[in-house]
């Protein structure tokens, strides 16, 4: 684990700042500032066997579709554009693309842009039901630099893998997603206080080595961001935000350009 450092008393005013922010955010505890870690997950390591990160993607796809993940982040998709005609819907970081499935499923009228960066990723969507779907179009895409103009979309989605982003990237898509999308709405894990996170992480320590999808769980807990943490980003991307959610519940972020 790596230790923040000293946190400056000013705001976010260049990339060495964010940097150097705590996934706690620049009021984080002492104890909050030790449990982060730069070791990146097998999902975003080029050195890890293609089948240890798929068997990542579809155990994060059978949790979320056993547990109803995916049916409730769709259900805050679907209420974000209630009012809006035939929205066009983005969806960065889909990963196994099974949100932008039941978005689909659920809106009669609505297209929806199903992005990741990872080619693998991006090759299994587009070989399942979602590369033939008439409202469905499968892309890979970084979510720092996107294809598409302004207001384009009514909605950007960013849904359970925000906490990948080092702080300058996930301020990037801050601005970036606002920047195609009238509004982004971004669903990630909470960043409990520091006591409960330690027992958290106390229970997923012992499968680690062994279990990748515990191996990236874990890690992804440790890189969670807090609220704090996330209205820093959105200062620093000239954003404003909502936030919902949070502690057991996933956090939920509306952002919107100022």
């Amino acid at each position: 684990m790596a230790t923040a450092g000293r946190w400056p008393t000013c705001s976010l005013t260049d990339v060495t700042d964010l940097e150097r922010m705590p996934r706690g955010g620049p009021d984080a505890s002492c104890l909050d500032r030790l449990l982060e870690t730069d070791r990146p997950e097998y999902l975003d390591r080029a050195d890890i066997d293609p089948a240890v990160k798929r068997s990542v993607v579809d155990a994060l796809e059978w949790t979320g579709r056993v547990f109803g993940n995916h049916e409730a982040c769709a259900q805050l998709v679907l209420d974000e554009v209630a009012e809006v005609p035939d929205p066009r819907i983005l969806e960065l970081g889909a990963g196994h693309g099974a949100l932008s499935a039941l978005i689909l499923d659920a809106h009669p009228t609505a297209t929806v842009t199903v992005t990741d960066i990872e080619p693998d990723s991006v090759a299994a969507m587009a070989a399942g039901e979602l590369g033939s779907h008439p409202r469905a179009a499968v892309r890979e895409m970084d979510a720092t630099a996107i294809d598409a103009p302004d207001s384009h979309f009514a909605l950007a989605v960013f849904a359970l893998s925000f906490h990948h982003l080092p702080p300058p990237t996930a301020a990037a898509v801050l601005a970036e997603g606002t920047r195609v999308a009238d509004k982004l709405l971004i669903i990630d894990l909470p960043r409990p206080p520091a006591p409960l996170h330690v027992l958290r992480l106390a229970t997923m320590a012992p499968l680690a080595p062994f279990v990748p999808f515990v191996h990236d769980g874990l890690i992804s807990s440790l890189r969670s961001y807090s609220p704090s943490a996330l209205r820093a980003l959105a200062d620093h991307a000239g954003v404003d935000i909502v936030l919902r959610g949070g502690l057991l519940r996933p956090q939920v972020v509306v952002a919107v350009r100022r």
